[in-house]
């Protein structure tokens, strides 16, 4: 939107658009003895008839436009849109008069230009003299071409003209960001505006939909405790537990193993109190005192080493232990540097961290664990959601009356005890092979079945309660129903009453013995679910991670509501293929936006709450244009992927001009082998992207309503993988096409999506 003062940039002028010009009249009003500044002026030309495509509109005329009414010399207007022609350029403040004209020039030819019809056009104080609306020019065939004619003028500081020449410099396109408010509203259509519906756009959603992947996320239809880890312990081994120690026997059928639970009465004071102590603590810097130097993942190439302050030799050998080795997440900045800290400094156990769920059954503890392990998993920390109930039916059957369940039945209790053992000696075994975070869903309803959890876990892991409570009998009530639909206890039970009231059984026998956390570390959730107040209790809650947890939970909620994902139309840099830049949109992009405006305007008109997000670069901005009734907010965090000082350029150029530089960007050698780490010169990489997008993600699951979000390929790609749960890995090879609506549905079932092809 808008193009360049001149192209020398004489007088100091800066070129900026403001992208808001869209009023009937068209006319701004400045006073020409105003102190705010100097005058930013800028001229727009609107046709309402095809063009021939050969002729560009011009302006030429005084001081300061070009001192000159010789046509050759005129300035070129640039396009807007398909039929807005601008441009934009400053105004002295000695020369706020000036006398100019439009004219036609051919682009591909020497041929004669055509001027308007009329006498010069005099521009005074940002306002014209006469009130004059059209533009006629007469072609040689005695055609008449018609054009709009709109002025818009607005006073501007030398620092904001400063920081708009600095953008047209590096840019070589100001960015259309500039005066637009970071959250704007427009609260009805403008008549005649570019939202009015247009021929051809249809509005029957369902024939936009198109397949979803086969690896979207449709968890909605899965009961999520079978999306947990496979119980390896009862497929392929056993595991004698002595001591609160595990170690692997020969393989053997379900029949041969033994199993013996740590006597947790003896473990612990009878109070159910645990002393707090450390087992095994130090520092791994202490204890590797041949260490020289730290390894430092500049993510691509040959390693990097820092020389330690201690030392006269380099060494690529940091003799780091495994368990060290392998707890270090896949991520960059904070995450990274928590992890260094944590890791480096903290106690052995506390390298591994077990988040052990606490809860009566359909308070929400397995929905709570899988979002958990989804937000983990996307920060680059190597998470499993372990679920003590899908071994109990692997070892136990599923068809388990509540009786089993009953704390006055020794042989259940002794049952349910063991296959808790085993699924907690399956995560810890599983973390010293590389594993962070262990997620143990269970009810763990009482002191004596946590303290035996804490007995296994010392010296071992760090272990942190996750407590939920809920309170709402409605809510309770819909969990119950869902339980008995979806879970594999009851689906062999035709009778669905017959299954309602087992399970309510159930959970009369947990509610006899359950006894809230009081001891170690450990989260409460308290009536959180709903998304409608509620509170967090916080007890011996340290470190980056637990912290990062904690505010996570703070915000989730089971609130049902769509999130709407697609890129901006396509740009003028997508038709050059020029990575990144700050580009217009083409003439698809321009169609795409008005069908994504009514595409919003139907799927969304009973939400009155939704709202609509864009990046800072303008080719979102002018997508979402369109879009009315809605507020609009600007991310800089949405921004597409930093490529540096390959910013502008095509693949072909860089080859050209940075052939050093091509093999890491082009080449399947490096970029493709490792596309999650390469990080362009001077710019980011999709790890960076994920972490500057952490926020993005909080305020997702804080909202209520629906929210659409124009943005990026490569941040939707990292969006997208959150959602559907996708390896990091994975996440520069995610398919997000252009003039595609991703929705994801987020509610009590879990996630489920659904996709839209508004255009080819």
């Amino acid at each position: 939107m808008g193009s360049g003062a001149s192209k020398e940039g004489e007088e100091g002028g800066a070129t900026n658009p403001d992208g808001q010009d869209d009023t009937p009249d068209g006319q701004g009003h400045a006073s020409a003895h105003h102190d705010g500044g100097q005058l930013y002026v800028s001229l727009k030309m609107d046709k309402n008839h095809t063009l021939t495509a050969d002729l560009v509109p011009h302006v030429f005329g005084s001081v300061p436009l070009i001192g000159s009414w010789d046509p050759s010399k005129a300035l070129s207007m640039e396009r807007e849109s398909v039929s807005m022609w601008e441009l934009s350029f400053v105004v002295p403040p000695n020369h706020e008069t000036l006398d100019f004209k439009f004219l036609l020039k051919p682009k591909y030819s020497n041929a004669p230009c055509f001027v308007e019809e009329g006498p010069s056009r005099q521009l005074i104080g940002g306002a014209l003299k006469e009130d004059a609306k059209l533009a006629l020019f007469r072609l040689e065939n005695d055609e008449v071409l018609e054009y709009k004619v709109f002025v818009k003028a607005d006073r501007v500081s030398p620092f904001d003209l400063a920081a708009s020449w600095r953008a047209y410099q590096e840019n070589f396109r100001p960015s259309s960001v500039r005066w637009m408010p970071d959250v704007s509203i427009n609260s009805a259509p403008q008549p005649g505006g570019e939202n009015c519906s247009s021929a051809g756009l249809d509005l029957d959603l369902e024939h936009y939909v198109v397949p979803a992947p086969s690896t979207s996320a449709n968890s909605a239809f899965v009961y999520a405790a079978n999306m947990t880890e496979t119980p390896r312990s009862l497929t392929s081994g056993s595991y004698s537990f002595k001591d609160g120690g595990a170690s692997a026997d020969r393989p053997t059928t379900i029949k041969e193993m033994e199993v013996i639970v740590p006597d947790s009465s003896k473990a612990f004071p009878t109070s159910g109190m645990v002393e707090s102590k450390s087992v095994g603590s130090y520092s791994p810097l202490q204890r590797q005192e041949s260490q020289r130097g730290l390894f430092v993942d500049r993510g691509v190439g040959s390693p990097r080493l820092i020389k330690s302050s201690s030392s006269n030799i380099f060494t690529h050998d940091l003799n780091l232990d495994n368990d060290t080795k392998n707890s270090m997440p896949a991520a960059a900045g904070a995450v990274a540097a928590a992890a260094v800290a944590d890791q480096m400094l903290g106690p052995k156990e506390d390298r591994h961290l077990a988040i052990i769920l606490v809860g009566l059954p359909a308070r929400g503890k397995t929905f709570t664990a899988a979002k958990l392990t989804r937000y983990l998993r996307w920060l680059g920390h190597n998470t499993k959601h372990f679920n003590v109930g899908k071994y109990r039916r692997l070892k136990h059957g599923a068809n388990q009356s509540a009786d089993f369940f009953a704390a006055d039945n020794p042989e259940g209790v002794e049952a349910r005890n063991e296959v808790a053992a085993l699924a907690f000696e399956d995560m810890v075994s599983w973390m010293h092979e590389g594993g962070q975070v262990g997620i143990f869903d269970a009810t763990n309803s009482n002191k004596r079945r946590r303290n035996m959890l804490m007995k296994l876990a010392e010296g071992r892991c760090k272990i942190i309660f996750l407590e939920t409570i809920c309170n709402d009998v409605s809510i309770i009530e819909r969990n119950i129903r869902l339980k008995i639909q979806q879970s594999p206890d009851y689906a062999e039970e035709p009778d669905f009453q017959a299954g309602l009231q087992d399970f309510k059984n159930r959970l009369a026998n947990y509610e006899k013995v359950y006894e809230p956390v009081e001891e170690g570390s450990y989260i409460k959730m308290i009536d959180m679910v709903s998304g409608h107040g509620g509170q967090i209790q916080v007890n011996n809650i340290s470190g980056y991670l637990p912290g990062r947890i904690v505010f996570f939970l703070v915000n989730t909620h089971l609130t049902p509501r769509p999130i709407l994902l697609t890129r901006h139309g396509e740009s003028q840099d997508n038709v050059r293929g020029r990575i990144g830049g700050d580009a217009a949109l083409s003439e698809a992009g321009e169609l795409y936006k008005k069908k994504l405006a009514n595409f919003v305007g139907k799927r969304l008109k009973s939400e009155r709450a939704a709202s609509i997000w864009t990046s800072t670069l303008q080719r979102t901005i002018l997508t979402a244009s369109p879009i009315v009734g809605f507020p609009k907010i600007q991310w800089r965090a949405l921004d597409e992927i930093n490529a540096g000082v390959c910013d502008g350029m095509t693949y072909e150029e860089i080859k050209k001009n940075m052939p050093e530089e091509y093999e890491y960007v082009a080449d399947s050698r490096s970029r493709k082998k490792d596309k999650l780490r390469y990080r362009y010169p001077r710019g980011e990489s999709y790890l960076d992207v994920i972490q500057r997008l952490e926020p993005v993600i909080i305020e997702l699951e804080r909202q209520r309503a629906p929210v659409v979000v124009i943005s990026h390929q490569a941040v939707l790609r990292a969006l997208y993988a959150y959602f559907a749960d996708r390896p990091l890995q994975e996440i520069p090879h995610i398919e997000v096409p252009l003039h595609t609506i991703i929705e994801i549905q987020m509610g009590v079932t879990g996630v489920q999506e659904k996709r839209y092809k508004l255009m080819d």
